[in-house]
């Protein structure tokens, strides 16, 4: 099929919209089972003697009760946590939807056909971080049970510190939520023609009543088949594109011929988007920061009865996302084969490297009935799965963290209902809002992502400090997230100021239009520029920043805890630390959970 092809000559027909409207009837359909029908009973709970369980106070001194983490009812457990006894494989595939989105797809395909399959070692990245996540940072959530992981950094830390990473997550995700919707919002407006502000508005509404309706059991049994449609679509497409490449000793070829099959590149220059060093290492940080501690992520491992079955359900997403991500990654060789003789951008078919998946289905695959349908309700699925999982999430930190953390109200359940309901209508309409803004604003991509990107960064640096580093005291870990986001800020709004100005060299690939027929195209000069004269930190790829974030945040927090009266380790609830740091502790800091521990079996053998 010619590259030349027009994106108005496959259409959405009449299959191609009953598979996507299905999709949207399913999602609907959930919530409405989830919340209205499929009513759980309460079952009567067993109830042990009271005990004097150790708490935690400022800088992790032991009190005298823990609370119990039922935000105010068991009504409100159930809808936000699912009373912490939903299924493995669900929840599985509800954080892979948390992290995959149309942003992952569409991205991750330009990606490698801009600059190459380096990008690919990605893979080995998200497996690592699923081993460090498993064994370092899940133990203690699910120890402490939390219900919002900021918790951990008042029982940890301080109150203030606590508050100030929660304002952090809520602004993170509100940033984040135009970007979910308006991506999908253009792949389907490409292919079907319908308005571009239509697609957003139905999108917000369907995502923001089953989450309204059904709650986390909802999202989390949705994000399953959303998921499953998001896999499909993407492995159909790359099957069908194989079938009519030349084979795949013809890929691999013309990717090596065009520069894209790159796999060695080790060299150690900070200032090369992608080598074996920065994708490994900044890729390693980015998923352990977003994965460890975020609470998209903590709110799902603890809606699961045990501390085994969250480390199934990471075991499933790592194992389900780096096949996921390594399927986009193919897809972007079969895209640079289709195009390797007419680039798409250079040849004025789209005007945006993210548009690039969408033409290449509907010139590739879009003759087959219902592929666009299905590809289209992939991405559409990616959409509403991961919308839905931050209403469901940024609701639960308004409720606990701010209103009942912050603030320091208890609310009523009728109350907490209203609070926590509310917020998922404000939020989708601030979606709404905000997809208006994105489209007038052709710079704001790269200042939110830059933003998330710091507050992920030092977010990640306070976790790890309180978890890995057990003298950090409050000072501290406050002059180690305040340097973080400085340095991390610093770099990042400079370089993407640097930019702007045009004084940073393109590193995508070649690209040729000697092949686009009946087009007559001139490509544009590329301008090089002495990026010696640029400061140094502006040039650094993207993949150090966050690494650079957490590292200054750990080490400056450390440094300044020790000078300014270190955390006594021998008062410290070990509950607190992570188990690989337990046998460097004091053995004091044990005596009293071991106390409690003897205490809690001599009373079940009485009773």
């Amino acid at each position: 099929m010619e590259a030349s092809t027009s994106m108005d000559s496959y259409r959405f027909g009449t299959i191609d919209y009953i598979v996507f409207l299905g999709m949207i009837f399913l999602s609907t359909g959930t919530g409405i089972y989830f919340g209205c029908i499929k009513k759980t009973k309460k079952k009567l709970e067993e109830v042990e003697p009271a005990l004097p369980t150790p708490t935690i106070g400022q800088n992790g001194g032991r009190g005298t009760e823990r609370r119990k983490h039922d935000f105010g009812s068991e009504k409100m457990s159930e809808y936000l946590l699912g009373s912490r006894n939903l299924k493995v494989f669900p929840v599985a595939m509800s954080l892979i939807a948390s992290y995959i989105s149309g942003v992952t797809i569409l991205g991750t395909t330009s990606e490698i056909y801009n600059y190459g399959t380096q990008y690919w070692f990605i893979a080995i990245a998200i497996i690592l971080q699923g081993i460090a996540v498993s064994y370092v940072y899940i133990p203690v959530f699910s120890t402490l049970q939390v219900g919002s992981s900021y918790e951990y950094l008042e029982m940890r830390f301080h109150s203030v510190i606590r508050s100030i990473a929660s304002f952090m997550f809520i602004l993170d995700e509100i940033l984040f939520l135009p970007f979910i919707v308006y991506v999908p919002a253009i792949a389907l407006n490409q292919v079907s023609g319908i308005n571009l502000h239509v697609v957003a508005v139905v999108i917000v509404i369907v995502c923001v009543f089953y989450t309204f309706v059904g709650g986390i059991k909802a999202v989390v049994h949705t994000d399953a088949w959303q998921v499953l449609v998001m896999f499909l679509s993407v492995l159909a497409v790359a099957i069908l594109s194989t079938v009519y490449a030349k084979g795949l000793d013809n890929l691999f070829d013309d990717a090596s011929k065009g520069g894209r099959l790159i796999f060695t590149n080790t060299n150690p220059s900070p200032y090369i988007r992608h080598t074996v060093w920065s994708v490994l290492i900044g890729g390693f940080f980015y998923w352990t920061s977003f994965n460890a501690v975020n609470q998209t992520m903590v709110q799902r491992y603890m809606s699961l009865p045990s501390l085994e079955s969250a480390r199934a359900s990471m075991a499933i997403f790592t194992i389900g996302v780096a096949a996921f991500v390594s399927v986009c990654c193919y897809v972007g060789l079969l895209i640079f084969e289709m195009y390797k003789e007419c680039d798409p951008l250079s040849a004025g078919m789209i005007t945006h490297d993210d548009q690039l998946l969408p033409l290449f289905v509907v010139q590739s695959v879009g003759h087959i009935y219902g592929m666009s349908g299905l590809f289209i309700a992939g991405i559409f699925g990616a959409a509403l799965s991961s919308l839905s999982v931050v209403l469901n999430s940024t609701s639960l930190v308004i409720l606990e963290d701010i209103v009942r953390g912050c603030f320091k109200l208890q609310l009523s359940e009728r109350a907490s209902t209203i609070v926590v309901k509310s917020s998922i209508i404000i939020l989708g309409m601030v979606a709404l809002s905000l997809v208006f803004v994105l489209e007038q604003l052709s710079g704001i991509l790269s200042i939110c992502t830059s933003m998330t990107a710091i507050a992920a960064g030092t977010t990640f640096g306070l976790f790890t400090l309180g978890m890995l580093v057990p003298w950090a005291n409050t000072i501290g870990t406050a002059a180690g997230g305040i340097a973080s986001a400085l340095l991390a800020g610093w770099i990042s709004f400079g370089t993407q100021f640097t930019i702007a100005a045009g004084q940073l060299n393109s590193q995508k690939l070649p690209v040729s239009v000697d092949g686009c027929l009946g087009v007559n195209v001139t490509m544009p000069e590329n301008v090089w520029v002495d990026e010696d004269e640029v400061f140094p930190l502006y040039r650094l790829s993207y993949h150090w920043i966050n690494p650079i974030g957490v590292s200054t945040a750990i080490i400056v927090g450390a440094l300044v805890s020790l000078v300014t009266k270190p955390t006594n380790m021998k008062t410290l609830d070990p509950d607190l630390i992570s188990p690989v740091i337990h046998r460097f502790l004091p053995k004091e800091c044990f005596v009293g959970r071991n106390l409690h521990t003897q205490a809690h079996k001599n009373l079940l053998n009485i009773s």
